[in-house]
């Protein structure tokens, strides 16, 4: 009778030890598939508590009967989905997913041959108020019971033996909530440990104030992690992460919609199948007709050890779709601004010469040509023809940027090099060193533009050319020494200039006096990135 009152007053402290547990876990996690599992775990325990608070109260076969059955089907569910549970929590859930539907297929089993029992005594031998004898099923299932709770111990142990220290304490907690009670039980139904009483339950008490413990002190399940683990899971962004012998336990869900890894298992075999080669962690790869970026990172634990490869893919066809359309895009305003410029300035041209040279064919049938004139219009036709190959040479060049646009001198030198007949002095003063590299483009189309007009407008013999590469602004001169103007009307050519000059910041000075020439003065500021 003692040991029947001692047996009662354990089995309600675990039954309220066990309550408490499930109560903070539906209070403190989230619905999520680990705190389900876990839940399911710690409710077959409290299934098999109740089911001995049943059997010490049982009146008749029946009764009993029932009670061992309540009892069983708490077991039957617990070391299965503790298994599961484990290979989630650990999150190596993928390498044992085809096994999930086994495991809850045996805890099924296990309950049909437990109700049929009276059909086959495969699972009681003998069932009555006095004795019971267990069959082989019986111990075979206990057998695979015991390998199922194990391997979900052993799999936590090996998983986190070399992480974090509050992690570690998550699992050895974890771990002796399930191996205590174990271990007590394996004693008491070997008739190592006989007390009179039954001792598991005082364990599972145990058990759960061990769980208690990894809720609420060591945040397991909390609510943070379980979100983490959604949001790698939803991201827009593929992770892989394999352990520290290669082998890959982690892959969200953006990486198998967007790659076919499933057969890879490692690290380096997944590198191979893709095609990485990673060139200071980071590497670009077509794959099934998307562009995927790879990026390689490494997990450190807290003595610097790398205990784990972490590999981050980004999708980013989208992006090599909208440069290839661009690019398209440029190529079309390249034959675009070409055409206009031989439109506005080889075209006028050739129509200059043109006119011309009727006026020369009209002259030359004369009976007495005027040879003075003739040659005027020779001399005219000629500088038109070297101004409007000069300006074509111009606009074509503006393709080759391989040729001039390298270095701001380097874009100046290019117009130079096509004039004929006239002088022109370049110097160039401070270095030259890229720090205004952001404006070659500018600068050249400026410098053609006035070079091309002191050429056309001004009857200029000689330009003269100053670069000056100040810390804080680049300066450009250019002067001519040609007819210069009294007014100066800022048409196309020089209003493009202002434009151009203003839009990187900087300032243009447009001066001329009749007689003495046209100057153009350039202030560039440096522009920090």
């Amino acid at each position: 009778m003692t040991a029947t009152i001692i047996s009662v007053i354990l089995l309600f402290i675990g039954l309220f030890g066990m309550g408490i547990a499930v109560a903070w876990i539906i209070r403190k996690g989230n619905n999520n598939r680990l705190t389900r599992l876990f839940g399911v775990c710690q409710v077959s325990i409290i299934l098999w508590i109740i089911s001995q608070l049943l059997i010490l109260f049982s009146v008749n076969l029946q009764q009993k009967q029932l009670s061992y059955t309540v009892g069983n089907v708490g077991i039957s569910f617990f070391a299965p989905f503790w298994l599961i549970f484990s290979a989630e929590y650990t999150e190596v859930k993928s390498r044992f997913r085809k096994f999930f539907g086994i495991l809850s297929a045996l805890s099924v089993s296990a309950i049909l041959l437990i109700v049929t029992n009276p059909l086959h005594h495969l699972y009681y031998v003998v069932f009555d108020m006095n004795s019971i004898e267990y069959g082989v099923i019986f111990y075979l299932y206990q057998i695979i019971y015991y390998v199922c709770i194990i391997s979900g111990i052993t799999m936590m142990c090996i998983k986190h033996a070399r992480q974090y220290s509050h992690i570690t304490k998550q699992t050895v907690l974890l771990t002796l909530s399930i191996a205590v009670p174990l271990a007590v039980n394996t004693l008491t139904v070997t008739k190592v440990l006989d007390t009179g009483i039954e001792l598991t339950p005082l364990f599972f008490a145990f058990s759960s104030i061990m769980i208690l413990i990894a809720l609420g002190k060591y945040g397991l399940l909390n609510i943070n992690s379980i979100a983490m683990r959604d949001v790698a899971d939803n991201m827009e962004t593929g992770v892989i992460i394999s352990d520290m012998n290669g082998n890959i336990s982690y892959k969200n869900r953006y990486t198998e919609n967007i790659m076919d890894t499933g057969e890879c298992v490692t690290m380096q075999k997944f590198m191979e199948s893709v095609g990485i080669k990673f060139r200071d962690n980071f590497c670009g790869v077509k794959y099934n007709d998307r562009y995927l970026n790879f990026r390689r990172s490494f997990c450190r634990n807290n003595s610097g050890a790398e205990v784990a490869e972490i590999i981050t893919v980004s999708d980013v066809t989208e992006y090599h779709e909208l440069a290839s359309a661009e690019k398209k895009l440029s190529i079309e305003q390249e034959r675009n601004r070409i055409a206009q410029e031989i439109h506005d300035s080889a075209g006028h041209t050739f129509t200059m010469i043109s006119s011309l040279s009727k006026i020369l064919s009209v002259e030359a049938e004369r009976e007495n040509p005027d040879i003075k004139s003739m040659l005027g219009y020779i001399s005219e036709i000629d500088g038109l023809s070297r101004s409007g190959l000069t300006q074509l040479r111009c606009s074509v060049n503006n393709l080759r940027e391989d040729e001039f646009m390298t270095s701001v001198t380097q874009a100046v030198r290019n117009v130079t090099n096509a004039l004929r007949n006239i002088d022109v002095e370049f110097c160039v003063q401070g270095n030259d060193d890229g720090k205004y590299d952001f404006c070659i483009k500018e600068v050249y189309d400026n410098c053609r533009e006035i070079i091309t007009n002191s050429m056309r407008y001004s009857e200029a013999s000689r330009i003269d050319i100053i670069l000056k590469f100040l810390g804080e602004r680049l300066e450009i001169y250019i002067l001519d020494n040609g007819k210069g103007c009294e007014s100066i009307s800022e048409k196309n050519g020089l209003s493009g200039i202002r434009e151009r000059t203003e839009k990187l910041g900087g300032s243009v000075k447009f001066s001329s006096l009749c007689g003495e020439g046209f100057s153009v003065i350039m202030k560039i500021p440096y522009r920090r990135e």
